[in-house]
């Protein structure tokens, strides 16, 4: 009998988890040839996420869970779960039910039959997404795609079926600032993706706003390619270039025709636009050096504060 554990990161989400768990009833009645671990990361959630999950956990023997003692994002929710599953197969799901709970049929009889090690879920359409933050999704994997020689999607969602190989082979990578779309990617292997598409959330709103979701993309640039380090270095050597043209120009200008320097509003805007180039690239460099600074430290990336054994 295989066993297929399913992680599911929690943020307040309360008002979901009743749903999301008898979705997960449909599918585990459904496939009764298979053992099931259900494993929720409860992120710090301020609402009564955690007393569900204890209600779960005291009525069912699938159910296990996970309580951090403060919020540590998705990120760390993702790698607890898979250090703590046990499955032959292990997934991650969202609990807002954009994630279907029911596709894991499909992807389950697909990797039975066909010599993979993935199967994902791409979505055609997310109708939550407004214009704006389509378009700038876009232009991100665009960016992200020239930087790193890592192959990344803007529609691939975290909901993927993986082997237990697969599983090995992400917990080696032990970063502490974790990106989980370019570990995945990272670590390779024969994927499937379907596409489908994604429903709205069944209650509550995306706990990603703006700051958050920029923060997100550039621990993705700055975990997955060097290049900007690279760019900056030849932009300054570009500058250097130019102002030394200028330098002959103006000396030549002055010597043959003796033209006056002048134009003080040109040269201080020049100077701004120079000022704000180096920043922007000491900025750059900065990411880097505050990401090895983090590294350093040897932080746990979380803390347990409570799991179902506590329980017992």
């Amino acid at each position: 009998m295989k066993k297929i554990s399913v992680i599911v990161p929690c943020y307040n989400e309360e008002e979901s988890l009743p749903s999301f768990y008898k979705e997960m009833q449909n599918v585990m009645e459904k496939m009764k040839e298979n053992d099931f671990e259900i494993m929720f990361i409860n992120d710090g959630s301020k609402d009564k996420t955690i007393e569900i999950l204890r209600d779960f956990a005291n009525n069912d023997s699938r159910v296990r869970f996970i309580s951090f003692s403060r919020n540590f994002g998705k990120e760390a929710a993702i790698l607890a779960g898979l250090q703590n599953v046990t499955g032959d197969y292990v997934t991650l799901m969202d609990a807002d039910l954009q994630d279907p709970p029911a596709k894991l049929i499909e992807m389950y009889e697909i990797l039975q039959k066909e010599n993979l090690d993935i199967v994902g879920l791409k979505t055609n359409n997310h109708k939550n997404y407004g214009f704006m933050r389509k378009f700038l999704t876009f232009c991100y994997y665009k960016i992200i795609g020239l930087l790193s020689s890592v192959p990344m999607s803007p529609n691939e969602r975290d909901y993927r079926l993986m082997t237990r190989q697969v599983v090995d082979a992400i917990l080696k990578l032990t970063e502490y600032n974790r990106y989980s779309k370019g570990l995945f990617n990272f670590v390779g292997f024969d994927t499937l993706w379907l596409t489908y598409d994604a429903p709205n959330r069944a209650h509550g709103k995306t706990k990603f706003n703006f700051s958050k979701l920029f923060s997100y993309a550039i621990d993705g640039i700055v975990g997955f390619s060097t290049r900007p380090l690279l760019i900056s270095s030849f932009v300054g050597m570009l500058f250097c270039l130019i102002a030394l043209i200028m330098i002959i120009v103006i000396i030549t200008k002055t010597v043959i025709w003796g033209d006056p320097v002048s134009g003080w509003p040109s040269l201080a805007c020049i100077i701004i636009f120079v000022s704000g180039i180096e920043l922007f690239f000491l900025g750059v460099m900065g990411e880097y050096l505050a990401k090895i600074y983090l590294e350093t430290k040897h932080r746990p990336i979380y803390i347990v504060k409570e799991t179902e054994k506590d329980q017992k």
